[in-house]
């Protein structure tokens, strides 16, 4: 017997940077997603194998031994441990567990390819041990695995992977989960290059403390942007939202956050009829969004590869997380 739980992946529309200052940041959930696996095993070990990330590993005493990946790894599995170990104590469970780690979300491109990860990895080791647990629990033991990857992380990502659909995310007023009536489909560009969300955050931090003045409007600038663009986003305004997206790269880029790679992608897809397109995440690497009518999907597609970078179409997905029980033979 062993339990599969999935977890989508999200992209940003609006709120990057200006979320930390003032303003909320969009969370949409996509259907790029990530699937665990968990079974028991005979002793107490936790084992990881996750072949799409490129590493696998076991906790044994809370000490990580890499079998393939690199050592720097641990950090990634070690969320995993800890999710794992936060449920089983939640259920008074003291077993060990295999984990199969399978993943359709990039890492480290801003795709919440952690989250989906953690959320899954809860859920399943729930579903395993027959915890029923809910999507609160879920949302709240996983976010002690995302703690291990980013520290002080705002909750954004596990709840969107949890949940699915639409999040508004503001400091100190927290999360609002909303729903979308229509099928939006994003194509999404990736440059392949990783990046760090914490070194990015600090290096705008850096750049508002020496220019007050003239950073401080753009954050605001963004902050109300944030929320126009999530009217537009409820009211189907395609069009609106478009070039909200296209002020929003440009304001992003004057804070430093974009990146030729990141600007090459973007004009590339505009070329091809976007009716807009920025990066999404922190930058510094990592991916861009865009949105167009259905007719022109495919030529901004091919339009990102012939850049260099690479191309997924997605949709937003009001599907959160999703278990199931995997009787011996099943697949």
């Amino acid at each position: 017997m062993s339990a599969e739980a999935t977890a989508p992946g999200k992209i940003i529309l609006f709120g990057e940077h200006s979320v930390v200052y003032k303003g909320p940041a969009i969370l949409l959930a996509v259907d790029r997603r990530a699937t665990v696996t968990a079974s028991r095993r005979d002793d107490k070990r936790i084992y990881i194998d996750s072949e799409d990330l490129g590493f696998s590993g076991y906790f044994d005493d809370g000490e990580y031994t890499a079998v393939t990946g690199k050592e720097w790894r641990g950090r990634n599995m070690m969320a995993l441990a800890v999710a794992t170990r936060k449920v089983m104590a939640h259920l008074g469970v003291d077993a060990g567990v295999n984990l199969k780690v399978r993943s359709m979300i990039p890492i480290a491109v801003g795709l919440g390819s952690s989250a989906a990860v953690c959320v899954a990895t809860t859920a399943a080791v729930g579903e395993l041990f027959d915890g029923n647990l809910t999507k609160e629990k879920i949302s709240e033991l996983s976010f002690e695995g995302e703690k291990v990857i980013h520290g002080n992380p705002s909750g954004a990502d596990n709840s969107i992977a949890t949940y699915g659909g639409i999040m508004r995310y503001e400091r100190g007023e927290g999360l609002k989960r909303l729903r979308l009536e229509n099928a939006l489909p994003f194509v999404i560009g990736n440059t392949r290059r990783k990046r760090s969300t914490r070194n990015m955050v600090e290096g705008v931090k850096v750049l508002k403390d020496r220019n007050p003045e003239v950073v401080d409007p753009i954050i605001y600038t963004m902050a109300g942007l944030s929320q126009t663009g999530l009217d537009a986003l409820l009211r189907g305004d395609k069009h609106k939202l478009g070039d909200l997206m296209n002020i929003n790269h440009g304001l992003l880029s004057a804070i430093g956050v974009s990146t030729i790679e990141l600007d090459d992608l973007v004009y590339a897809a505009r070329q091809e009829g976007a009716l807009g397109a920025k990066l999404t995440g922190a930058g510094g690497g990592g991916c861009m969004i865009a949105l167009a009518e259905e007719e022109n999907l495919s030529n901004i597609e091919k339009s990102i590869r012939a850049s260099r970078g690479q191309s997924m179409r997605v949709n937003v997905t009001d599907e959160g997380v999703k278990t199931r029980k995997i009787e011996n033979g099943d697949s």
